[in-house]
């Protein structure tokens, strides 16, 4: 999966597979996370945030998607 650089303090990376609605994002402290069924809008809403961490705390990690560590 193509992941795009964001500017965050947390996040260093994001990719999105939308016929599999499969999100993927590369921390800036190290490993990257692959999670499962999340939503276009979800993703569109990520990447369109003033801030990438606070969206993926409240929308994905907070939300509860099924996520797995791909890579340290």
């Amino acid at each position: 999966m193509n992941r795009v650089p964001v500017i965050s303090s947390n996040l260093s990376e994001v990719g999105y597979d939308p016929g599999t609605r499969t999100l993927e994002i590369a921390f800036n402290q190290g490993g990257v996370y692959r999670y499962s069924g999340v939503p276009p809008l979800i993703y569109e809403g990520l990447m369109s945030a003033t801030s990438h961490g606070r969206f993926f705390d409240a929308n994905i990690k907070k939300a509860g998607y099924t996520f797995r560590r791909i890579s340290t």
